[in-house]
C-alpha cells in the first residue's frame, strides 16, 4: 500500500502549527508499520539553504491553473526514510509566509493540482492521496472531475482531514472557472450558500473524511462547532471518522531531551523538581518546590480560553500561592493583560510574549500544572506534550482534550477537567489541581501516571492504515 500524503505545511521543511507537525510525524509512522509513505508540499522561499542543500531536481513540468499554464519544478529530499517531493513555483511560493495572501485561491489550486500532475513523473503511483485542510482540498475534487478515468490515476482514493473546521477556503463563485479552471457543470460540488467553499467540495468528493479526534468528529456535526458546515458533514456522516493525533515522542522525551535542563523519567523522576527550580529562576518567580506552577504555552485569543482566565485570574492569584508562567502571543487584549499581571505579582507571574520552542519545553518540563481551557480543540499537541514531560493538565472537555485527559477525581484520571464554558467552572478545576497538589504522595503519583501515558502515533497510524484497506477493498 502506498500514501502520498499532501499538505501545505510539513516538518522539517516549514511548519506554522499542528498540520506541520502532523505531516512530519504520520508518514514516518506509517512507514515503520511497512506503509510507502511520501509527502507532497510547497517549496516555499522560507526553506533554509541548509534544507535545500539536501534536494535534488527530478523534473520540471507545467500545471494547468484555469486557462493558463504554469511552471512546476519537482525537487526530492530524504528525511528519516521519508521521500518527500517539494513543488516549486516562486510566483506562488517565495513569499515572506505562507498563508494569509490576496491570491491564496490560486496558489492553493495550483498545489492541489500539482499533487496530481506530478504523479506520472515520479514513477510512484500511490493507492491513497491523503490531503489536510482547505489547502489541498480541491485535489479530491480535481481527481474525480478530471482525473480519475485516466490510467494514471484509476482507482486511487482520496482522504481528507479536517484539522480545523474553522478555515474552509471561502471565496466568490465568480472564480470557479476563471482560477480554479473547474467547469461549470461540477460548480455544485464546491457552492455553499452562494460561495465557493473548498472544503466542502473535499467533503463531498474524497472517499474518507477524517478528523484529528473522535469527540471533534462528532462536534463538528453541531452548529456551535461546525462554522456552517454541519449540514454538509451531516449528509456525509457515513465516510466521516475522527482519529486522535499523536505526538513525536522521540523528539520529545524528558529522558534525552537536550533542551531541558535535567532529564527524567517515569522510573527515575528526580530530575522534574530541577527543572522547575531553573524554571523559577529563569522567568523571575520566587524560587520555592513548596509553591505550584502553572505553565502556559498558547495562542492568546479568546478561542483558546483566555477571556476565561481573564476573568479569574485575581481571584485565582489571591487566594492561592500558586505561580504562573506564559508563553505565547496574539491579541493585545490578552498580551497586554498578562503583562499588567505580571507587575501586579512580582514573583508570580511570568510571562514572555512570543514563541521560542525551548523555552517551551522548558515550561512543559518545569511547571506542575497546565492550563488548556479551550473554547473548542480539534485535537490538541500540548496537554500530550504537558503530560510527556509529567506536568499535570487543566483543560475543558472538548475535542482531543477531551480524549486525551480524564479528571483524577475518580482516582484514575490524568489531569483535571471542567465541562461548561465557564470561568468558575475552570476556576473549580484550578483549585481542585491546587488542593491535589498540597498531597505530596499522590501528586508524586499523578505524575508518574502522566508520564506514563502512551500519546505515540503508532495507536493511530494503526487506525489509517485499517481506514486505507477499507478503501482500497471496496474497489
Amino acid at each position: 500500500m502506498k500514501v502520498l500524503y499532501a499538505s501545505s505545511e510539513a516538518l522539517p521543511f516549514m511548519a506554522s502549527g499542528g498540520l506541520g507537525d502532523v505531516a512530519g510525524s504520520l508518514p514516518h509512522a506509517l512507514r515503520r508499520r511497512l506503509v510507502g509513505s511520501r509527502v507532497v508540499m510547497p517549496l516555499y522561499g522560507g526553506i533554509s539553504q541548509e534544507a535545500r542543500d539536501t534536494m535534488k531536481f527530478i523534473t520540471s513540468i507545467t500545471v494547468p491553473v484555469s486557462w493558463r499554464r504554469q511552471y512546476c519544478g519537482i525537487f526530492e529530499a530524504k528525511w528519516g526514510g521519508i521521500t518527500y517531493y517539494l513543488l516549486d513555483n516562486e510566483y506562488y511560493f517565495k513569499r515572506d509566509s505562507m498563508y494569509g495572501h490576496y491570491d491564496d485561491a490560486e496558489r492553493f489550486a495550483f498545489l492541489s493540482r500539482a499533487v496530481l500532475e506530478i504523479i506520472p513523473h515520479i514513477g510512484w503511483k500511490p493507492d491513497i492521496i491523503h490531503c489536510n485542510d482547505w489547502q489541498t482540498a480541491l485535489t479530491p475534487v480535481y481527481l474525480q472531475t478530471m482525473y480519475s478515468q485516466s490510467a494514471d490515476y484509476q482507482n486511487i482514493k482520496t482522504v481528507f482531514t479536517i484539522h480545523n473546521i474553522q478555515y474552509q477556503g471561502i471565496y466568490g463563485f465568480n472564480i470557479l472557472q476563471d482560477v480554479f479552471g473547474i467547469p461549470e457543470e461540477f460548480g455544485y460540488l464546491l457552492d455553499y450558500k452562494g460561495d465557493i467553499n473548498l472544503m466542502k467540495g473535499a467533503v463531498e468528493c474524497a472517499n474518507a473524511v477524517t478528523t484529528v479526534s473522535g469527540t471533534y468528529a462528532e462536534e463538528i456535526l453541531d452548529p456551535w462547532f461546525s462554522h456552517g458546515l454541519d449540514p454538509i458533514l451531516s449528509r456525509n456522516r457515513f465516510k466521516l471518522k475522527g482519529i486522535l493525533n499523536g505526538i513525536d515522542t522521540v523528539s520529545y522525551n524528558p529522558e534525552t531531551d537536550g533542551m531541558i535542563w535535567a532529564n527524567y523519567s517515569a522510573e527515575k523522576p528526580g530530575g522534574k523538581s530541577l527543572n522547575k527550580t531553573e524554571l523559577q529562576k529563569t522567568g523571575g518567580l520566587d524560587v520555592s518546590a513548596r509553591k505550584p506552577l502553572i505553565g502556559i504555552v498558547s495562542r492568546l485569543v479568546a478561542h483558546k480560553g483566555f477571556d476565561l482566565v481573564k476573568t479569574v485570574f485575581d481571584d485565582m492569584m489571591c487566594n492561592s500561592d500558586a505561580q504562573v508562567i506564559i508563553l505565547g502571543s496574539g491579541d493585545n487584549t490578552y498580551e497586554n493583560f498578562f503583562t499588567e499581571a505580571a507587575a501586579r505579582y512580582p514573583g508570580r507571574v511570568s510571562v514572555e510574549i512570543g514563541f521560542i520552542p525551548q523555552l517551551a519545553r522548558r515550561i512543559y518540563a518545569g511547571c506542575d500544572m497546565f492550563l488548556m481551557p479551550s473554547k473548542s480543540e480539534p485535537c490538541g499537541l500540548s496537554q500530550m506534550l504537558a503530560l510527556r514531560y509529567g506536568a499535570i493538565p487543566i483543560v475543558r472537555e472538548t475535542g482531543g482534550l477531551k480524549d486525551t485527559i480524564t479528571d483524577s477525581g475518580d482516582g484514575g484520571g490524568n489531569g483535571f477537567t471542567f465541562k461548561s464554558y465557564n470561568a468558575y467552572d475552570m476556576l473549580n478545576a484550578i483549585q481542585r489541581a491546587l488542593e491535589g497538589y498540597r498531597n505530596a504522595e499522590g501528586w508524586a503519583v499523578l505524575v508518574g501516571r502522566a508520564l506514563s501515558c502512551d500519546n505515540s502515533w503508532g495507536r493511530s497510524a494503526n487506525e489509517y492504515i485499517r481506514l486505507y484497506k477499507s478503501l482500497l477493498a471496496a474497489l
